[in-house]
């Protein structure tokens, strides 16, 4: 017998084992918590969850903990190769966001104000090259922001596009809200519902509703779990002015309702910007400009004689008063000289406006307890719950999606067609033997393509959803692959059975209903293999253009090594374990052998070939079963499956930490109260020389002090 796939019995049935420890994994895998602190009486929302999880089914609190923001001396500098100098992307940023306003980030393009407010949120990606140190409370607290509820609303509005806008919240309800009855979880639907705006569009799809609209569903998902904090990147970018206003409306009545909302925002029209309460103005990563916005921040500006017209928006006149000209040198000169001497001055004024709050060792130490001994104070729906509404999104997504599977199942027909129409009723002649062994290879490869293809083109976007729900801790990846591979069971034996039932009958093949029914099975196990090897490149690389690249690029080396242009007996020591991996190559031997097998073919001469078995031991196939084939495809789906599965486990997005400055005090210290030629010194040198950009203060140092926090995601 000849070895098999991945160099015999030995690692087949370690394969096999580690499928086996797989599927117990994801059968038995605890149900995922979301993870708060251990004292959870000193957080009022944390109370709130635990009576929910107690099985009482409280109705839904629309009560929002008020919790205050406070950053102090963030600074991120990129470094990069040594030869270069160090880069600062935010340069001691300090501010505060309170519960009931609306607080905007402003400033122009590459200003930072999208790293500020991912540092923020915890969801700045982390980098090698990323240094990041600040001080960031939260009512006070110097602890992680996973003690405290937030939403994060990123520019790019994802959802699943077959499912309508009172499906996709049902269904974000169902995963975050397990413990209330299905009544009150469909009165809370229903009042976020009107709340945003969203009940005339609540049963459209989600394809069909418009950008605003999007938003809007975005900002509906992210409060269901009713977060003390909203953050929002440029929610108005890509949206038409009625919209934006839309949008900043419904953020505005957020605060309102006690949220402490943060976005960051391009240039708004006067209608948006009279929305806001509060602004950060940013230029190229230094602060301008952090306080109440309207008559203030104009005020301000006009104490350095940059008065504002009465018929220019004030949104417009701040973006041109902090804006580098470029147009020509001197204007270039001169911009950059007012926006220095505008951030030299508010670094004067900051130390009349923020505290530092320093942290003990002990402090430390207590926090890290907490974080190391996190008790689950919320759990969500058990394994099966999970699921069940998994594959009930999943199930909708497929079926739903006609315009992808027209196009497909036209594709499975005219392919079918057009090779059909090629080699159309194949005889028993000596050519025909070539015939039929360039169309089993030509039915292999349109197969895997057309699978790999289809499953390369949707996962990746789909990838981008999953990770931010899991993220959030909606459900755990066990669920989710199983509940999408079985989704697609139905529509993925759809295409390959259509495609071998009209081939098989154009070509006349083997004229048998059991050679038949084989040929089908093979081929759409093939299937189900190439779409497995799709998950795991879409796991694997970024974006949908990066797989359309690697994943064909793969396939072709295995069409190469499939056994009709090269013949295993004759491929080079080096690349021997190729064959034993490709796809193409098993399936090929498969509807060889299932075609040849005890077929005749007419004969003239002695050196013609009579039978199939005579067809088979040319191409080296001979004294091979259709068994072993089947086995082979069966290790080469679960390989895929389990890469996918192994890749998507470590693949999480990983954060950069939040490091921490250092402080003379113990106690709080009112930065006015100390001397401005110590702070002053301490920003310059900061922002200037030290790449660190701690605030060190000149005064006699404390060994058994340390200002620490770790920022992470959720």
């Amino acid at each position: 017998m000849r070895r098999q796939l991945f160099g015999g019995n030995g690692l087949g049935h370690v394969i096999a084992v580690a499928a086996v420890t797989l599927l117990v994994r994801l059968f038995f895998c605890p149900a995922p918590a979301a993870l708060l602190p251990e004292n959870e009486n000193d957080d009022p929302s944390s109370r709130e969850e635990k009576d929910a999880d107690d099985g009482s089914k409280a109705p839904v609190s629309r009560k929002v903990s008020p919790v205050t923001v406070r950053w102090s001396n963030i600074t991120c500098s990129l470094y990069r190769k040594s030869s270069e100098p160090v880069k600062f992307l935010l340069k001691n940023v300090s501010g505060e966001a309170q519960p009931g306003r609306l607080l905007a980030i402003m400033g122009p393009s590459g200003s930072g104000k999208t790293m500020l407010l991912d540092v923020l949120a915890g969801q700045l990606a982390a980098s090698t090259q990323l240094h990041l140190s600040g001080l960031l409370e939260f009512n006070g607290k110097p602890n992680s922001n996973k003690t405290v509820k937030f939403a994060y609303v990123r520019q790019e509005d994802l959802h699943f596009s077959q499912l309508t806008v009172r499906e996709t919240l049902s269904l974000a309800s169902e995963l975050q809200l397990p413990s209330i009855s299905v009544e009150q979880r469909d009165e809370y639907v229903d009042n976020l519902l009107f709340k945003l705006g969203l009940v005339n569009c609540a049963d459209t799809e989600v394809r069909g509703i418009n950008g605003g609209e999007k938003k809007r569903l975005t900002l509906a998902c992210e409060l269901i779990a009713r977060p003390s904090i909203i953050f929002a990147d440029e929610p108005t970018t890509g949206l038409d002015a009625f919209q934006a206003e839309k949008v900043m409306e419904t953020l505005q009545n957020l605060a309102h309702d006690g949220h402490t909302v943060i976005c960051s925002i391009r240039q708004p029209r006067g209608s948006v910007y009279s929305k806001l309460d509060d602004i950060v103005l940013l230029t190229e990563g230094s602060l301008v400009y952090a306080g109440p916005a309207h008559k203030e921040i104009l005020t301000y500006f006009s104490k350095f004689g940059y008065h504002c017209p009465d018929h220019v928006s004030p949104a417009e006149f701040l973006a041109d008063l902090i804006s580098i000209d470029y147009s020509s040198a001197e204007s270039v000169h001169s911009s950059q000289k007012r926006v220095d001497g505008l951030v030299d001055s508010f670094s004067q004024r900051l130390p009349t406006i923020v505290y530092a709050t320093p942290i003990t060792r002990d402090e430390l130490s207590k926090s890290g307890k907490k974080m190391s001994k996190r008790t689950i104070a919320m759990k969500k729906g058990g394994w099966w719950k999970q699921f069940w509404l998994l594959l009930k999104r999943a199930w909708i997504q497929v079926f739903r999606d006609g315009p992808t599977n027209q196009v497909w199942a036209k594709i499975s027909f005219t392919s079918a067609v057009t090779f059909g129409s090629v080699f159309w009723k194949m005889g028993r002649s000596q050519t025909s033997i070539q015939d039929r062994m360039g169309l089993l290879q030509v039915a292999a490869i349109s197969t895997a393509m057309a699978a790999l293809t289809k499953t390369m083109g949707v996962f990746p976007k789909e990838r981008a959803i999953v990770d931010r729900e899991r993220t959030k801790g909606l459900y755990d990846l066990g669920p989710y692959l199983l509940s999408k591979l079985l989704a697609e069971i139905p529509i993925g034996a759809v295409f390959p059975l259509t495609f071998s039932a009209i081939l098989y009958s154009m070509a006349c093949l083997h004229p048998t209903l059991l050679r038949f029914g084989k040929f089908c099975g093979i081929v759409t196990m093939e299937s189900f293999a190439a779409s497995a090897m799709g998950l795991t490149v879409g796991a694997m690389v970024p974006t949908t253009d990066s797989a359309m690249v690697v994943g064909p690029s793969l396939m072709t080396i295995f069409v190469v090594f499939g056994g009709y242009y090269v013949n295993h007996e004759n491929t080079p020591i080096i690349f021997h374990w190729i064959p034993r991996v490709s796809l193409v190559r098993w399936v090929f031997q498969g509807l060889c052998i299932n075609e040849f097998r005890d077929l005749q073919f007419d004969h003239h001469h002695p050196f013609d070939v009579q039978t199939g078995e005579q067809a088979l031991e040319r191409i080296s196939f001979g004294g091979v079963r259709i068994k072993d084939t089947v086995i082979a495809q069966s290790r080469i789906l679960v390989f895929w499956h389990c890469t996918t599965y192994f890749l998507l486990k470590i693949n999480k997005p990983k954060y950069q930490q939040l490091e921490p400055p250092l402080y003379p005090n113990k106690s709080h210290v009112k930065l006015e109260e100390l001397d401005p030629a110590y702070v002053d010194q301490a920003l310059v040198s900061s922002s200037a020389s030290q790449v660190e950009s701690n605030l060190r203060l000149q005064s006699p140092p404390q060994p058994d002090l340390i200002g620490h926090f770790v920022l992470e995601g959720l």
